[in-house]
Formats: C-alpha cells, sequence, structure tokens
C-alpha cells in the first residue's frame, strides 16, 4: 500500500478501508466478540494499551495472536507468575566470551506483549512494566533501551480468581488506556465456536497492514482536528468523578472514594479521535466521547463502602454520570 495521499481525507478513507479489512481478516478466526475486536484495535490506533477482564476459555490469548498476524507484527506472551522477576521480563545482562557485559533483551522487546494473568505477579513485577508502557523504553544499569514502534501491551485477567494474585496499584491501572470487559458468547455464537473448532483446523487470517502503515496511521490520527467543546465536555465529565470538589456529581460524592486523574481526560479526547475515524467522521463529537467513556473510566474510579452495600455499580455510576 502506498503511503503517499493527496491529502489527509484519501488517508482517512484509507484507513477506515483497512480497519474494515482487518475486522474481516480476525472474523476468520474469532466468532463474535465484535464490541472487544473493536475497542483493542482503537487502542492500538491510539498508540495505548489495554487491559482485558474476562473469564477462561473467551479466547483472549487467540485474539491477540491473530490480530498480531493481520498487522505482521512481532509477538510475545509473558506468563505472569507469583516467582516472575522483573528481569524475565526485561532482560539482563550476562558476560560474554570476552568477558564483557552484554545486554540480552527479554521478551518485553515486541510490537504487542501479551501480560497474561498480569494480577498473579507481585506488585515489583507488575511495576516493571510502568516505564515500558509510559516512556516505551527499558532502563538497565544506567542505560535506556527503546523499544519497538509500535509498541503495545496487552494485559489479560481472570475477574472470579483472587486467590494467590496480586490487585493492580492504581499507577499500573492508570497506564491502560481502556479496561475491557469480555462477556460469554451469545448462544448462536457459541455454536458457531463449537463448530469451528472441534475439528482442530483453523483459519489463517492474511495481512492487512505493515508496520510502516500502522505507524503512519498512528501519526494520522494525531492530526484530526477536535473542537474545544470536546476538550470540554470530556474535562467536564473527569472533574464529575471527583468526590469532595466543587465540580463533583451528587453520585460521586454519595459512591465513590476516588474519581479520575487528568490522564482520563487526556485519553477521553484521544478515544473519541480514534472512534470517530473508524466510523467514518472526520472530526469526534459527544457522541465518540460517550462511546470510550465507559472503558476509559471503568478503572479510574473507586467505589466506597455505601455503593458495594446498596449494590450501586461502577457501570452505574458511569450511566450516570453521563447523563447529567
Amino acid at each position: 500500500m502506498e503511503l503517499n495521499f493527496n491529502n489527509d481525507v484519501e488517508a482517512i478513507e484509507a484507513l477506515v478501508d483497512k480497519y474494515k479489512e482487518l475486522r474481516t481478516e480476525i472474523a476468520k478466526v474469532i466468532v463474535g466478540q465484535d464490541d472487544t475486536v473493536k475497542n483493542i484495535l482503537m487502542a492500538m490506533f491510539s498508540r495505548s494499551h489495554a487491559l482485558l477482564i474476562g473469564v477462561p476459555g473467551l479466547a483472549k490469548t487467540l485474539m491477540i495472536t491473530t490480530i498480531a498476524k493481520t498487522i505482521n507484527l512481532t509477538y510475545n506472551r509473558i506468563q505472569f507468575t507469583p516467582d516472575l522477576m522483573p528481569s524475565d521480563i526485561m532482560g539482563t545482562e550476562i558476560l560474554d566470551e570476552s568477558r564483557k557485559f552484554k545486554f540480552v533483551k527479554g521478551p518485553i522487546f515486541a510490537n504487542i506483549v501479551l501480560a497474561d494473568e498480569i494480577n498473579r505477579t507481585p506488585p515489583k513485577t507488575q511495576s516493571a512494566l510502568l516505564e515500558a508502557m509510559q516512556e516505551r523504553s527499558v532502563s538497565m544499569n544506567g542505560t535506556t533501551y527503546q523499544l519497538p514502534e509500535p509498541f503495545f501491551v496487552l494485559a489479560t485477567q481472570n475477574p472470579i480468581e483472587q486467590e494467590g494474585t496480586y490487585p493492580l496499584p492504581e499507577a499500573q491501572q492508570d497506564r491502560f488506556m481502556f479496561n475491557i470487559q469480555l462477556d460469554y458468547p451469545n448462544f448462536n455464537d457459541e455454536v458457531d465456536i463449537v463448530k469451528n473448532t472441534i475439528h482442530g483446523e483453523m483459519a489463517t487470517p492474511n495481512q492487512v497492514l505493515s508496520i510502516d502503515e500502522i505507524v503512519f496511521f498512528q501519526k494520522l490520527l494525531q492530526k484530526i482536528p477536535i473542537a474545544d467543546n470536546i476538550y470540554q465536555y470530556a474535562v467536564r465529565l473527569t472533574n464529575l468523578t471527583r468526590p469532595g470538589t466543587e465540580t463533583a456529581h451528587p453520585w460521586a460524592n454519595d459512591y465513590l472514594t476516588w474519581g479520575a486523574g487528568p490522564r482520563a481526560s487526556q485519553f477521553l479526547i484521544i478515544g473519541a479521535r480514534t472512534h470517530a475515524v473508524l466510523s467514518g467522521k472526520f472530526s469526534p463529537d459527544i457522541e465518540d466521547v460517550k462511546a470510550v467513556a465507559h472503558n476509559i473510566l471503568r478503572h479510574r474510579i473507586i467505589r466506597n463502602y455505601k455503593a458495594e452495600a446498596e449494590g450501586i455499580t461502577i457501570e452505574d455510576i458511569i450511566n450516570k454520570l453521563l447523563d447529567a
């Protein structure tokens, strides 16, 4: 594919076409889970990371592997366990044959890194991802090593099995643009899944995007114009979540112990921008902000005991804020 376009409108139209091709190729392997696939691709085009939460057997790993194949990205899976050390992720220095220290890169040096069951490893190892996710680099003994571009961390968690797990620190969760909740497939999709998988043969998706193309489209998205009222709406929505402040929504004061920080406002704009373009629009509107709000705010606001006692969920609170 040529990356030379007469104008940004042509480039955006090409991005939309490529996005549709991606969805078609991924659907050869992944049945259903359309919203999940869309959200993962949105995070990737937004140059951000995503946290996937779902019970075992929902094809989280297969989904990510398939996406990596359609974009021709290098892919590493790290199985997070209680004995995993930071050096197992980042890499380590060894003595080579000439008795000099040589840095051996760890599995973090890939375009897509699947952090499988990230909450099974202690906070010391979890925090090793902070620099990589934010700065896209790894520091080792005073030397900084740049990670490849593009770079995405897609982490998974099992929501029902809590024994032997370590909750993700808020600072770590805040690095993820999206918190994506995976649900069970519907009846017809599950019938298709069983039909397509019991014979041991899996379809092979075609490569749709190159690394150069996805980097080009990421930069293209950064040039999308955004109206001032969209910035204001995103910041007002984030401000509503902060209990004890003048701008707090009554439900935030009643049911939240902590609200979202400025990174939520940034991600609301970034997510809305990508959602708009992939929907065929040339600039985001308020509906695009609302479309990404749940995945962005879900892991950035914390319920209090009153909310738990009254059965008020995070989703209920976000819906109330969006209605405000």
